[in-house]
């Protein structure tokens, strides 16, 4: 049942000109738990009822007619404040997560409908830095997400895997390329001569035209230029596919900017038919208005751009996948851009342009600066998994050394940890990198939830009691302690909906922890391996009901839920 609805469906009896859903909005959740469960401010009210919201309150409370779910009805100074049947609630919210295990939180939205969502999208010939984890672990938990509430996910990946920069890399190994040192270590050999070109360029402005020449020559077709952009593919996908595998992220298309090379004409022709297609000093732009700089399509050159490269994949994903929603996750860096190609889209009469979602996300930098891929100035993310999966190995030798498959306990809490801290972050934050912080386990940390998990699981074991479906007596949960941990749970359906409306999973970090803490000070206040019998049937559901949910939030974040630890 979802109670906040309830409350507001029988509040709206006495007050007909909001309806449902605008009192679901407006009710709030007391701090202090002893004024109530929920809330509704009066204050709202003020202006159009011309009275004082303690009176407002009064007028509400008489003959209010009290029904299940709620027990009680208080008016307290401009309040009108609300209590649930404590003991239905509890019986509801468990019976909901043992009858729906693993499905417990999802309202089914989606109805199958389509929703592509474009993550990751890391550059060919750059090495994976901890700038590139933030679009891949937050577009992988929405996959998750939209996934969980019914909705058919499309996970595309793409890659920058055409432009200039492939020009300019084609430039610098015809200059300096060595085949043994891009055969032993790929990346970091194309990254090298990546930088050492734009070193030179102050010196050697000329390496700027013919990075510019041999991109030309790549869309027009140019074999020996084509030869060895395929093998700069080639081998940077060996190494992302590598990186995805340690993340456990994956994709349902690796379609990059290269793929809509031979559907752009028709789309450039689509957008010079509509008369959109203007000259500006020698490019084609399409003009957007007096107050914003126009999108340019092509380039004096006649070399496509980015925006031309989006709106041929954003026609060919509507036509493809007829999809409800399209989401784009990259930095904010880029807000102009989609913008732009955005209004393209509805200028040449697509309605769905509506559909197009950025989702933009705030930019990993370190205490020196931020990252430049060019300038050499980044942070491995190979680097950073390794050093924080070695690091639980220690913890785990020194802690628990006989602990079973504790190489695989070591990867999924060391990897769950930079995860989840990256995602504890509301994603329009711009992140500082910390060594330090990133690695730290104590606190409000993924390996605090999944050792949380693992609690659960182990009193779960030690009980030896397979089926207590029956021996739950929900009147033995009343307690503060219990009664704290199941508002959480309750609330957890809510908590998965909203990160999907707001496309933030940072929301089930938060909800998770909560119900982590929660839990802890339970097990803390309330022993549940009792020989009463019926007492520790009812705890142990509750504590069943905990992993579960703790289960199910960690998977929607990308991060695995061990049982032991």
């Amino acid at each position: 049942m979802d109670y906040k609805v309830e409350v507001a469906k029988q509040l709206s009896m006495k007050i007909d000109f909001l309806s449902v859903e605008e009192i679901e909005a407006i009710l709030e959740t007391p701090k202090d738990r002893e004024l109530g469960d929920y809330a509704f401010p009066c204050f709202r009210l003020a202006k159009t009822l011309r009275k004082a919201p303690p009176m407002i309150a009064q007028d509400l409370l008489k003959d209010f007619i009290v029904e299940a779910p709620i027990a009680k009805v208080d008016a307290v100074g401009g309040y009108l404040n609300f209590t649930l049947d404590k003991t239905g609630v509890v019986k509801s919210v468990l019976e909901a997560i043992i009858e729906k295990g693993a499905r417990y939180g999802s309202k089914d939205l989606g109805q199958g409908k389509n929703v592509v969502i474009d993550y990751s999208a890391p550059n060919i010939a750059k090495p994976f830095h901890v700038g590139h984890l933030r679009s891949t672990v937050i577009g992988n938990s929405l996959y998750k997400i939209y996934r969980f509430e019914g909705y058919n996910s499309i996970g595309i990946n793409h890659l920058g895997d055409w432009g200039k920069q492939f020009g300019m890399l084609i430039a610098a190994y015809k200059h300096w390329g060595d085949d043994k040192a891009l055969e032993d270590e790929p990346l970091k050999a194309l990254l090298d001569l990546y930088v050492r070109i734009h070193a030179e360029l102050d010196e050697h402005p000329e390496y700027e035209d013919e990075g510019r020449a041999w991109f030309k020559s790549l869309e027009d077709g140019d074999k020996e230029a084509e030869r060895l952009w395929k093998w700069f593919v080639d081998l940077s996908l060996v190494e992302f596919n590598r990186i995805y595998d340690i993340l456990g992220v994956s994709f349902d298309h690796f379609t990059g900017e290269s793929f809509y090379n031979d559907k752009m004409e028709a789309v450039v022709a689509e957008i010079k038919e509509k008369n959109l297609l203007v000259e500006s000093d020698g490019a084609y732009v399409v003009e957007l208005g007096e107050d914003e700089p126009p999108c340019i399509i092509l380039k004096r050159d006649g070399a496509t751009i980015y925006a031309t490269r989006d709106i041929t994949a954003a026609l060919y994903r509507k036509k493809n996948y007829d999809f409800e929603k399209c989401i784009y996750i990259t930095d904010y860096a880029q807000d102009l851009h989609f913008k732009q190609w955005f209004k393209v889209i509805k200028l040449m009469g697509y309605e769905w342009a509506d559909d197009l979602m950025h989702e933009s996300f705030g930019r990993v930098s370190t205490e020196q600066g931020k990252l430049q891929t060019r300038k050499g100035n980044v942070i491995l993310l190979d680097d950073l998994l390794n050093q924080s999966i070695g690091k639980v190995q220690s913890i785990i030798d020194e802690r628990n050394p006989d602990l079973e498959n504790k190489e695989d306990v070591a990867k999924a809490v060391g990897i769950g940890a930079v995860i989840f801290h990256d995602l504890s972050n509301n994603k329009n934050r711009d992140i500082v990198f910390n060594w330090d912080r990133m690695l730290s386990f104590e606190g409000e940390t993924g390996p605090y939830v999944q050792y949380t998990h693992a609690r659960a699981c182990s009193v779960i074991r030690k009980s030896g009691v397979n089926d207590y479906a029956d021996q739950i007596d929900y009147s033995l949960l009343l307690d503060p302690a219990s009664l704290d941990v199941i508002q959480e749970l309750a609330e957890f359906p809510d908590v998965v909906e909203q990160a999907m409306v707001r496309n933030e999973p940072s929301l089930i970090t938060r909800k998770i922890i909560l119900v982590a803490q929660r839990f802890n000070k339970f097990y803390h206040d309330c022993p549940i391996l009792v020989e009463d019998q019926a007492l520790k049937g009812s705890r142990l559901a509750l504590v069943l009901a905990v992993k579960t949910v703790l289960a199910t939030g960690l998977d929607l974040l990308g991060i695995k839920a061990p049982e032991k630890m």
